[in-house]
């Protein structure tokens, strides 16, 4: 089964498509606020370097977040159009995880950690596993001086992976037993998602395009504000 992997829930935009040969091609890019333009060029250009058409797809796989909310939304509505198109369902993968999967053989605890803006991080803590990862905290939202506060208080040595690390890098630069994974892996990879989905594909693990639920963990900035005048 091939699988179309969209992924845009932070400043960067990618698409892969892949399946039991493990990922046939890729594309990323990172032109902030402009994920409608870059996504349906990029979903041709992977099938045109997989020599595939899009019909051939079986699955589409999509980032569900925590995420920047217009990009989130921007994905995940164009992941549920080419498979409502397709007819085909759907596997749905957070951003988190495809962080800590990026880092998977790592010995340290793995923190993915992700810009949220308005000075807050989206993140989670997960664990190598035999095949994997596992999460062990659930996903929040907080400020970098919290993550930063909770990380100090443990005593194991972690990896940091993401965007938040990176932009808040004076915040956790303190922590003594905290590495940074590097800025090669600041963002999801799509890469990643297909081969993530693909496990999840051979397990029937779907569902249908209307069952996807974004993982927002937050309400919209837009919605905040409109509660912040109303409110005052």
């Amino acid at each position: 089964m091939l699988i179309l992997g969209i992924e845009s829930a932070t400043s960067q935009v990618g698409v892969a498509i892949g399946g039991h040969e493990g990922v046939l091609a890729s594309a990323h890019s990172a032109r902030d606020r402009r994920h409608a333009e870059s996504l349906t060029p990029q979903i041709k250009f992977v099938c045109e370097q997989a020599r595939v058409e899009l019909s051939e797809v079986g699955c589409v796989a999509v980032d569900v977040g925590p995420g920047l909310f217009t990009g989130l939304r921007v994905g995940l509505a164009s992941a549920m159009a080419v498979a409502h198109g397709l007819g085909v369902p759907m596997i749905g993968v957070s951003s988190l995880d495809l962080g800590a999967f990026a880092v998977e053989h790592s010995n340290r605890l793995i923190v993915p950690c992700y810009d949220a803006r308005r000075g807050e991080v989206f993140s989670a803590k997960y664990r190598s596993v035999p095949g994997g990862v596992q999460r062990v905290s659930e996903p929040a939202v907080s400020t970098p001086d919290e993550l930063a506060a909770d990380l100090l208080a443990g005593s194991d040595d972690a990896l940091m992976v993401g965007d938040g690390g990176e932009r808040y890098r004076d915040v956790f630069s303190g922590i003594s037993h905290l590495e940074f994974a590097g800025t090669g892996l600041q963002f999801p990879s799509a890469r990643s998602l297909v081969e993530l989905a693909h496990p999840k594909a051979l397990r029937e693990e779907f569902v249908q395009p209307n069952e996807i639920e974004p993982m927002y963990l937050r309400l919209p900035d837009a919605e905040i504000n409109w509660k912040t005048r109303a409110s005052g």
